[in-house]
């Protein structure tokens, strides 16, 4: 029997392949997912939202962030309207990677007046200690202020708290009793239910041997015991570890009243549809460059249609895959391209320079899975922006 053939559009553009030569790449019909939310939806789902950089502002990107305001909110309205809740200045948002604490807690100030403004649409704000440098922290108690001093700032600005993990605490902290005294001081002092987010060294190799140790086995009976030590303050756990196992592991184990948020980019469709004995909710960097899909996916299992979830929602998981690939700290990159592609911005440029850091192959073959995903809002804008990039790095069309 012939292999099916994806239906393809008039449109083609030149691509860069492994072997230094150019394809002629010929793109798939498009496909169309609703603006605004259809329907309603049976898991909680966050978005870890990128910023939009300013490309005009006179600043030196390694060491100032300058943000476009405007666009940054637009795109948060653009994810609230899809019925995505909103994680506001984390690792997506180049938190601690070009982010720095001043201008995040600006982010956050702007995202929750936006988000009051629709009516209190979801916002989560990350809460670390990002303005206290590791080499800086000499005691527990140097973390716990400046867990306490974020929190409070974020808290009196109206936002609900993520707690982030603390790359001073991964530097101070030797065993399980460490981070249960930091935990459980932090906790007790929240004003409501906060997501603790458990970031794997992956994403930030400042974080390895989180909770004090490097056995990834024994790190989380040290997480699940603070987390269920003090389940009546915390809503949620997301993991972010890239291993699916070990989350499905966690949240079995977890109070029944916590929530386990899969951060899981490279298997959340199945972790999110769930087995027997349980699922996860979402919160998710790729489901900024996914937003409408996803959205509509979630839809369709809210609605019993596991298949249609499926078929939506699989697809994306190559793509993710692909953004999310070793070195994982550079998908921010990624990101902000689909961004540039869908619309979203108008420029290829972010904070802290960071649109160099992954190599042209690795952007052609986004695009390409972006395309075969339907992820192409318009088709013709993301096929003038693929060649304007190209063209930048020395492909002509």
């Amino acid at each position: 029997m012939n292999k099916p053939v994806l239906p393809v559009s008039s449109l083609s553009l030149k691509l860069p392949t492994a072997s230094r030569s150019l394809e002629t790449y010929r793109l798939a019909a498009s496909r169309a997912f609703p603006a605004k939310l259809q329907g309603t939806l049976n898991r909680m789902a966050f978005s870890a939202a990128h910023v939009v950089s300013d490309p005009l502002a006179d600043v030196d990107p390694w060491l100032t962030a300058a943000v476009d305001w405007d666009k940054t909110i637009a795109f948060r309205e653009h994810v609230w309207d899809l019925g995505l809740g909103v994680a506001e200045a984390m690792d997506t948002a180049q938190r601690g990677m070009g982010l720095d604490w001043p201008t995040s807690l600006e982010l956050i100030r702007r995202s929750v007046l936006a988000a009051k403004a629709r009516g209190n649409a979801l916002v989560f704000s990350g809460a670390g200690t990002d303005h206290l440098a590791p080499e800086d922290a000499r005691s527990l108690d140097d973390v716990i202020r400046a867990y306490e001093e974020q929190i409070g700032r974020i808290e009196k600005a109206g936002g609900r708290i993520i707690l982030m993990a603390s790359r001073a605490l991964a530097k101070i902290g030797r065993n399980a009793d460490d981070y249960a005294r930091v935990y459980d001081r932090v906790l007790s002092q929240v004003a409501e239910p906060v997501i603790i987010h458990w970031l794997g060294d992956m994403f930030d190799p400042a974080l390895a041997n989180y909770w004090g140790t490097p056995n990834l086995d024994q790190a989380m009976d040290v997480a699940v015991g603070v987390v269920n030590a003090n389940a009546s303050k915390v809503d949620g756990v997301k993991v972010s570890l890239l291993d699916k196992q070990r989350e499905i592991d966690m949240r079995r184990r977890l109070d029944k009243n916590v929530k386990m948020y899969t951060g899981d980019d490279f298997n959340y469709a199945e972790l999110i549809a769930g087995d027997e004995q349980g699922y996860s909710h979402a919160l998710l960097g790729i489901f900024d460059a996914i937003a409408p899909a996803a959205s509509y996916a979630l839809s369709r299992l809210a609605a019993g249609d596991t298949k249609g979830f499926h078929d939506v929602l699989g697809p994306t998981v190559p793509l993710s895959r692909h953004i999310f690939k070793a070195p994982t700290r550079f998908y921010k990159t990624g990101i902000v391209f689909m961004a540039y592609l869908n619309g979203h911005q108008d420029h290829f440029t972010m904070v802290g320079g960071q649109e160099s850091t992954r190599s042209t192959l690795h952007l052609a073959e986004l695009f390409r899975l972006a395309d075969q995903a339907g992820l192409l809002a318009n088709p013709e804008m993301a096929t003038r922006r693929m060649k304007a990039v190209l063209a930048l790095r020395g492909i002509e069309a």
